[in-house]
């Protein structure tokens, strides 16, 4: 690297030196650890939490990656063998529909491509657009070792994936089914809960009288007069949000402890407009607060009836198809409607029989595709599907003995919560992008999160055991997430890990706020109310845009995100560009290649409070890092510098001025700029090229801050 006394003179600019930086280091081929200088045992490995091959860099992967690239620097500073693998995922669904609208702008479908041609496409568009995010990963500083990037669809990740659907297979795990699953009519695939996006809706709650069979002796279609001569207790009134759904009903259900249908459980109802009798049954998922407590029941289109109906032996009528219109056996008249023209002709139907009691406004939450927007169709269909009673009793153990830790230790809770209530695992989806499943005839693929389970280990080699990288790299030690996805993935890979490796995969599991905005809501581009970090980027600075992410984190779940922090990041930039000037300035030419080691000798009051603050600030920093606490660590610094080193002692040399004030100017910027390195990294290298310090060997790189010893008390 040039020599920058010279430029310290003029003001700091970020862009030039944080391009110019960044080169240095991939030059320098630190990143990857078979080139670390001295020997270095203990290993110490992160693996990114791949992003979609469709993704750009949003707030979160933003401040996920300053969290991850903290820790690789200290630790690859505190003399580790640091490996972070970098890599993307497929993203089946995601890339498709890229792809597929990329293709009718050209007048075509993938259909008239046919399968083979279609997925050419989707690796060409892979190509040239899949890569974008690891580039802008680049930008803020993330030291992967790029050279070990992975890719779920790469040949050597599709084998691990084949080796553990066959081994699963070959347990007995996997089978075939009739489940109720997420689908989209219009993507014409199944999809995880992840894949869903859930929005608030105005609709309706209708309240629909069934004739009790045995009260009222009526056994066939009733007439709208006969259901209007009927008394109020010859019926049990049930609530709903989809009363279209009432054609493919099994049964209605009350809670067991519900004292007042207590003497109706057991009895029969008469189905309005079907005519079909269906029995009262009585079960404990049933919510007593929810309408009246008395519910319908549709197996074959809702996971929770469905689950019901397995206990209760009840039998299933799929009633709308997988284009979302009405069957056959939603009865003479409904056939081929769509399921909202269904819902109108049936509140008719109805409010002509007098079956409705009332309807109120109801607020809910609608299940929509999180690509297209459609909304979703939960209906029985014939997946794929891993047995998890296992494999959930193993990742379980693992948390609650201590060998998988949660910081913060309260989210344990969310994953207790899913493994308590584990289902078995719907792994197929009817799309063309991904990995086939393995078996002769079939044409599904396997769900994303299926490969992304294995990432921990199939991104080092297995299931070549023989592999270097697994040996030496594997278990990795922290992970950093967001807490969406810790059932999705988390979770996954570490019964994964333990089924495949015999071992964790990770020791700490950091989850990560969820940045909102100001006011406090999600951040989405379609909404309007995202914000662009690479623009930050352009407009203050990677190293302030770190600074701004980490500096908000103070051990809330969530970060109302505001600009000005990224704009005192700027500030504080500066502040440390001219001390080190002014330190510098006074120096040189006094102090030549020093070992920048403690001054000891003769010291004032003043000299010993500065070098005190200093020792002090080491020790709570290293203790907040050693917690995850990053956010607190940074104010640590950040105090520090500004007040005791620039108010205070800066202040104090300027009457003092002397060698030993000198050497202990130089000294606490030295520890500073290694102890401020991990979360402002361009800056600190920048100015520690300028230091009069003693070189470690003959090659340039060698001198590089990335590598410098890490301040310990």
């Amino acid at each position: 690297m040039e020599n920058i006394n010279e430029k310290l003179l003029k003001p700091y600019d970020a862009k030039e030196t944080e391009d110019r930086i960044y080169k240095t280091w991939e030059n320098s081929g630190f990143f990857n650890p078979d080139n670390l200088p001295d020997e270095r045992k203990e290993t110490y490995t992160i693996v990114i939490p791949p992003p979609n091959v469709t993704g750009s860099l949003h707030m979160g992967h933003a401040l996920n990656a300053t969290i991850q690239d903290i820790l690789i620097r200290q630790k690859r500073m505190q003399g580790y063998k640091t490996l972070w693998i970098p890599g993307t995922d497929h993203a089946g669904i995601a890339t498709q529909n890229v792809v597929e609208k990329k293709l009718k702008k050209e007048g075509l479908s993938r259909h008239d491509l046919g399968k083979e041609k279609f997925i050419e496409k989707v690796w060409e568009w892979k190509k040239e657009y899949g890569d974008i995010i690891l580039g802008q990963l680049k930008k803020i500083g993330a030291s992967c070792d790029w050279s070990r990037t992975k890719f779920t669809m790469d040949e050597e990740y599709a084998e691990a994936v084949k080796t553990a659907f066959l081994h699963y297979y070959e347990k007995g795990w996997i089978y075939q089914g009739d489940r109720v699953v997420n689908w989209c009519t219009r993507c014409q695939t199944s999809l995880s809960d992840l894949e869903l996006e859930y929005e608030d809706e105005k609709g309706k709650l209708w309240y629909i009288k069934y004739p009790i069979k045995k009260l009222t002796a009526v056994s066939d279609r009733l007439s709208a007069a006969e259901s209007r001569e009927l008394k109020a207790e010859s019926f049990i009134i049930v609530a709903t949000t989809r009363p279209e759904t009432m054609l493919g009903d099994s049964a209605v259900a009350v809670n067991p402890k519900d004292e007042r249908y207590k003497e109706l459980v057991g009895k029969t109802v008469i189905l309005p407009i079907v005519g079909r009798e269906i029995p009262i049954v009585a079960d404990r998922m049933i919510e007593l607060e929810f309408g009246t407590g008395a519910v319908k029941i549709t197996p074959a289109h809702d996971m929770l009836d469905f689950e019901i109906g397995e206990r209760n032996n009840l039998p299933v009528y799929k009633i709308i198809n997988q284009y979302g219109k009405m069957t056959a056996e939603a009865g003479n008249g409904y056939e081929g409607l769509s399921v909202k023209d269904a819902r109108e002709k049936v509140v008719t139907e109805l409010e002509e029989l007098g079956l409705i009691e009332k309807i109120e406004d109801y607020d809910h939450r609608v299940s929509k595709c999180y690509r297209c927007g459609r909304v979703i169709e939960p209906q029985i269909s014939k997946q794929w599907f891993l047995k998890m009673d296992e494999l959930a009793k193993k990742a379980k153990e693992a948390v609650q003995s201590g060998e998988v830790s949660f910081r913060p230790k309260r989210w344990e809770k969310v994953y207790f919560n899913w493994m308590d209530n584990i289902k078995d695992w719907c792994i197929s989806r009817q799309i063309w992008w991904g990995h086939k499943i393995p078996l002769e005839g079939v044409d599904d693929v396997l769900d994303t999160w299926f490969s992304s389970a294995l990432w921990p280990f199939a991104t080092l080699g297995w299931p070549n055991e023989e592999s270097s990288d697994l040996k030496e790299f594997f278990p990795t030690q922290t992970l950093s997430t967001a807490r969406d996805i810790i059932n999705l993935w988390v979770a996954r890979m570490i019964f994964s890990s333990y089924e495949f490796m015999g071992q964790k995969p990770f020791s700490d599991i950091v989850i990560h706020p969820t940045i909102l905005t100001k006011d406090g809501r999600r951040m989405s581009k379609s909404l309007g109310t995202g914000i662009d970090p690479i623009g930050l980027i352009e407009k203050y600075g990677a190293d302030a845009t770190r600074f701004g992410l980490i500096y908000q984190m103070m051990g809330g779940q969530d970060v109302h995100f505001n600009e000005d922090a990224i704009l005192a990041g700027k500030k504080f930039a500066n502040k440390l560009w001219n001390i080190s000037r002014f330190v510098l300035q006074n120096t040189d030419g006094k102090i030549k290649d020093e070992k920048l080691s403690f001054p000891n000798g003769d010291l004032t009051e003043e000299d010993k409070e500065m070098l005190k603050k200093l020792e002090d600030t080491v020790i709570s920093v290293n203790k907040d890092m050693g917690d995850y606490r990053f956010g607190h660590a940074l104010h640590l610094i950040y105090d520090f510098v500004w007040h005791e080193l620039a108010d205070k002692y800066i202040e104090y040399s300027k009457q003092n001025k002397n060698e030993r004030t000198d050497k202990i100017l130089l000294y606490t910027l030295a520890k500073t700029l290694a102890l401020l390195h991990p979360f402002m990294p361009f800056i600190t290298e920048e100015i520690w090229d300028a230091l009069p310090k003693e070189k470690n060997s003959s090659q340039e790189n060698n001198n590089l801050l990335i590598i410098e010893k890490w301040p310990e008390a």
